[in-house]
């Protein structure tokens, strides 16, 4: 084996690591989502850490060569402590796993390392208490430096590609930190018992900040990814604004011509030549269809586009709105909010079978100090939640930034953003708080479709 022996290489006492793999887990069942409220969790981790006191006793029986079954067996019951006390998927409690494995080998190993310098003999209380003084603060630093990563209201789920890697970093480093205790005949062991625990504590955290960076590179990765889609949809909702807008001008027009017409008919002796007139007249304005006044030109524009899409899908629409209240807006966030929401009300009353009513209420009016926007649609009675999140039932890239967008539409002007649901209605309800200049000499009404 190694030049040296002795009680620099002593192994590491199998209860120690049995507490350093536990502690490890715990560390990301409390930064985590979890899956089960505090007594559940507190039930699962004390069953956790006699389960593995139990593995690794058993571990100790096994001879040398049954060390890397023993250790994959530790590892397995690791895996069952993070799936049932994480709210994760299978992909995401083994991306974890590679955490939690290599974490818990830093913490074993560092404690190890001391312990052995200063070879000191105390008994086994004494020793239990300086590794949980050591692995406190261990893991105390891990979880200051993780809690960012993982957010408690979604379910942790990675790719398959970060799983792979993942679970390559953690083989690596286990590898590579015990290489030293299979053959001393290597380029990359040590032949002296302090070299070789230093190797195996500098191996395990170089392991530990490869699977820290790699999940920090694949949230950001994520974040920009979800910014551009937002972007995107922004950009979208904005250019139908400007179509619609334009449009609405070209009705306008029509509107202005049509008397011209009209005067050119009734002037028309011949009845062919004025049934003609008539019919080309019909031609002409086929293409357009109600346009709906709020005193915004802004919302008007976004509220006859969505108008015309739902009349489309056989959905009635219910518009009272004094749109002036919304003139603090700039027309790129009044796009995104409006434009989701009642995108989102669409996709909802478009659900309803065949028959059932299909109806969309919009509505912008005054309330006490504020200013609501509450758009409510019939929808089929299904609301899929990621923790307290809403989230799309739609497949496919620019989907499933809706409701963000609204909230992040809304958070600009100090507003806020709540959602209500029975098995018939789905509501959707914007506050902004008063403002002068949306307040002041507007009335509210019904806005009119001309």
């Amino acid at each position: 084996m190694n030049d040296v022996a002795g009680p620099v290489l002593a192994e590491i006492p199998r209860y120690l690591t049995a507490i350093a793999e536990w502690g490890a887990c715990v560390v990301y069942i409390v930064v985590a989502r979890r899956r089960f409220r505090v007594p559940g969790t507190v039930a699962i981790c004390l069953l956790a850490l006699v389960a593995l006191l139990g593995v690794q006793w058993w571990a100790g029986t096994l001879p040398i060569a049954w060390w890397i079954p023993g250790m994959l067996v530790a590892a397995g019951t690791m895996y069952g402590f993070v799936f049932a006390g994480l709210d994760a998927t299978a992909r995401g409690a083994g991306f974890v796993l590679a955490r939690t494995f290599v974490l818990a080998e830093l913490a074993a190993s560092g404690y190890w390392q001391m312990d052995r310098f200063y070879s000191s003999r105390t008994e086994p209380v004494t020793d239990l208490l300086s590794a949980a003084a050591l692995y406190a603060v261990v893991f105390a630093v891990v979880g200051y430096a993780e809690r960012r990563q993982f957010r408690r209201d979604e379910r942790f789920d990675v790719g398959g590609a970060q799983l792979v890697g993942a679970m390559a970093i953690a083989a690596a480093t286990f590898g590579i930190s015990n290489l030293s205790f299979v053959s001393a005949d290597t380029p990359f062991s040590g032949r002296f018992g302090s070299e070789i625990l230093y190797i195996r504590t500098l191996v395990d955290l170089c392991g530990f900040i490869a699977l820290h960076v790699q999940l920090r590179i694949h949230r950001e990765a994520v974040a920009r990814r979800d910014t551009e889609a937002m972007a995107q949809l922004l950009r979208s909702q904005h250019d139908q604004y400007e179509i619609t807008r334009r449009t609405i001008d070209e009705v306008n027009r029509k509107h202005h011509d049509m008397k011209h017409h009209l005067d050119a008919i009734r002037s028309e002796q011949d009845a062919s030549a004025r049934s003609r007139m008539l019919d080309d007249l019909e031609e002409s304005i086929r293409r357009y269809g109600a346009v709906v006044r709020t005193g915004n030109h802004v919302l008007d524009a976004i509220v006859t586009a969505k108008l015309s899409r739902a009349h489309e899908r056989d959905i009635e629409v219910s518009v009272v709105a004094d749109g002036a209240l919304l003139s603090f807006m700039r027309p790129l966030e009044l796009t995104s909010l409006v434009g989701n929401a009642l995108d989102n009300a669409i996709e909802g009353a478009a659900r309803v079978a065949t028959g059932k009513l299909r109806m969309i209420k919009f509505a912008v009016f005054a309330q006490d100090d504020f200013v609501m926007v509450r758009v409510e649609n019939t929808f089929d009675g299904v609301v899929l939640r990621d923790g307290d999140r809403i989230v799309t039932r739609q497949q496919g890239p620019g989907h499933g930034y809706g409701l963000r967008n609204i909230e992040t539409a809304a958070a600009a002007y100090g507003g806020a953003v709540s959602v209500h649901s029975d098995e018939r209605w789905f509501s959707l309800r914007v506050l902004f708080p008063v403002r002068e200049d949306a307040r002041g000499g507007v009335h509210a009404g019904k806005a009119t479709l001309t």
